[in-house]
């Protein structure tokens, strides 16, 4: 877990510091504006991964400042993480225990999900956008899968570039087979994360459908699937337009079965749509658990929005059992006041102005 973490020129703040106080919950509240995302942002590039908003280092540097930033943090553990960005660098750099280390490496010891207002019409909008989610959470375990994934896309580029400027056979067959090879590596990790994940689920079920994945879980092996799909990409190639046109793991989709309403989760209320984002939220911090013993860190921004009380009562209930620590944020702390375990974040015009560790909670360090 996090015991402490400083932001320097992180978005619309200066410098803020954070103390935990070793609590598995961290509330931050204020008014919109106050810079209470930017916090889950800066913790989010803890992970290595871009952060929770994938945004430009540039646009994430503060803007009245000298063009970098930088976030430390001090784990439970004593571990020191940071990762800072420059003006004269296009790249982010990390640090572990004050040494010079590949950004990768975090990912391993910071095991952590997050959730977003971006997401809550994740069942409603594009397949795409249900991929990049799935896709993210999966590659917490198999830490190539997102490599696999942005290698797919740059070869499928090739492909249609090759087609369309005519080149050669032998060319085009080392493309396809290396295609082919990516594609089974990437629906094997996502039919073995659904189905990992679905153990911890009991109110939904998570499907993943698409030409490659039907294959496996028709019971082809990976290397008759490899050869099967390989046959199907050496004869697709009069489709030399947009590479979206060819069939593959870059168009598979994810699905979500709401089992209490017997329903897609798509067909459901907005409020049903964030209930069961948050389940499969929680269930993933629980296998993240259970396969690294590892706590992993939860991100909820806005969570308490669109929920009424008794879906808050079953939230933070829920997040008691998760066995992680979540940092959550909300306009208005009296919604947390009764999540166990908490300590409280103030957060206005940018700054930390204090931290209130409510008298009825225990310290505990």
């Amino acid at each position: 877990m996090i015991e402490t973490i400083t932001l320097y020129n992180f978005r619309n703040h200066a410098v803020a510091r954070i103390q935990t106080y070793g609590r598995h919950n961290v509330i931050i509240t204020g008014p919109n504006g106050a810079g209470k995302t930017a916090v889950l942002e800066a913790v989010s590039m803890l992970s290595g991964d871009r952060g929770l908003r994938g945004a430009a280092m540039t646009d994430i540097a503060r803007f009245n400042g000298d063009g970098s930033f930088s976030v430390a943090a001090q784990l439970n553990d004593e571990t020191e993480l940071s990762v800072y960005f420059t003006s004269s660098d296009s790249n982010r750099r990390a640090k572990i225990d004050g040494d010079n280390a590949p950004l990768g490496n975090l990912g391993s010891i910071l095991r952590m999900v997050w959730l977003t207002p971006r997401e809550d019409r994740l069942f409603a909008d594009s397949a795409s956008d249900r991929r990049m989610f799935f896709d993210r959470l999966a590659a917490s375990f198999d830490t190539s899968h997102a490599g696999r994934v942005a290698r797919l896309s740059k070869l499928l580029s090739e492909r249609a570039f090759a087609l369309k400027n005519g080149k050669n056979k032998n060319w085009l067959d080392a493309l396809d087979a290396q295609i082919a090879g990516a594609s089974i590596a990437i629906a094997a990790t996502r039919i073995q994360y659904a189905g990992e994940l679905n153990y911890f689920l009991t109110d939904c079920a998570v499907t993943v459908s698409g030409i490659v994945e039907k294959m496996l879980i028709d019971g082809l092996t990976a290397s008759e699937a490899e050869r099967q799909y390989l046959d199907y990409l050496c004869n697709t190639r009069e489709l030399i337009g947009d590479k979206m046109i060819l069939d593959g793991p870059h168009k598979s989709d994810f699905g979500v079965f709401n089992k209490i309403l017997n329903l897609p989760a798509s067909l459901t209320s907005t409020g049903q749509q964030k209930t069961v984002l948050l389940d499969l939220i929680l269930a993933h911090a629980k296998l993240i658990r259970t396969k690294t013993n590892r706590r992993p860190l939860i991100l909820l921004d806005e969570a308490a929005a669109h929920l009424d009380s008794d879906a808050r009562t079953r939230l933070f209930k829920i997040l008691d059992e998760a066995d992680a620590q979540v940092w959550a944020t909300g306009l208005d702390p009296d919604v947390f006041k009764d999540v166990p375990d908490a300590v409280f974040v103030a957060c206005k015009n940018g700054e930390i102005n204090n931290i209130l560790v409510p008298e009825n909670k225990n310290e505990q360090n």
